[in-house]
């Protein structure tokens, strides 16, 4: 059975004598068709938003068959739309914002491989720019990268300021409140609605030379269970 676009291409076909055979090869088949397939009027498809606006037409004009006047009708259509919208950002506005967080909550990405002079320069360089933001943000990221460089911490790309505090805190424990207090500033300062100012980039710098000078000990648990008692086990003969 010949198709109607099987018909068009035929009637397109040259005009050749009757010794030329009706079936061409089957590269002569696929360069016709390839060539009739270019024609304006096999791309004619309307586009996505033509489509939407006729299926928005088609609600309204579907609408008063039940009863309803007009401008009910477009109400009942408009509110429609706005429930799916709403579902729609409710279900996939969590997982942006998640996944943003859980981005911007690390202190060292994987591939900033500055060291922490380096850091230490770059705070230094947008504090006197008056970026105090940005000040606060890499050196706090600093003071992590010189604890890594010291072996008070392990180097591990993507640490939260929160275990940057934890586990530094069991090792400086005479820093480690204030190690917890410069975690919360860098998240809030990092991916919250804090600001920074020329204050808070003093005193995370001052915290930073202070943590330099400092011996890492044993973690506290640790020292608790090498100091205690060992259980005696000999009884008295």
């Amino acid at each position: 059975m010949r198709t109607p676009g099987t018909v068009a291409l035929l009637a397109r076909l040259p005009q050749v004598g009757s010794d030329v055979p009706v079936d061409p090869d089957a590269s002569t088949a696929q360069k016709w068709a390839a060539d009739e397939l270019t024609r304006a009027e096999y791309h004619h498809g309307r586009s996505l938003l033509a489509r939407l606006v006729d299926w928005i037409q088609a609600q309204f004009d579907g609408l008063p068959s039940v009863g309803l006047p007009p401008w009910q009708a477009a109400v009942v259509v408009v509110a429609v739309l706005v429930v799916i919208a709403l579902a729609a950002l409710w279900v996939t506005g969590p997982v942006r914002v998640n996944r943003t967080r859980r981005a911007a909550a690390e202190v060292l990405s994987r591939d900033d491989t500055r060291t922490a002079a380096q850091l230490r320069a770059a705070a230094d360089a947008a504090a006197a720019i008056g970026d105090h933001r940005l000040a606060v943000l890499e050196r706090f990221r600093a003071l992590v990268r010189s604890l890594e460089e010291r072996t008070v911490l392990e180097v591990r790309p993507g640490r939260t300021a929160h275990e940057v505090a934890d586990e530094a805190g069991r090792r400086l424990p005479a820093v480690a409140d204030d190690l917890v207090r410069a975690g919360h500033l860098f998240d809030d300062v990092a991916y919250g609605s804090a600001s920074a100012d020329a204050e808070d980039d003093r005193w995370v710098r001052e915290l930073d030379e202070r943590t330099r000078s400092l011996r890492p000990g044993l973690p506290a648990d640790l020292v608790a269970a090498a100091s205690a008692p060992a259980d005696s086990t000999d009884g008295d003969r």
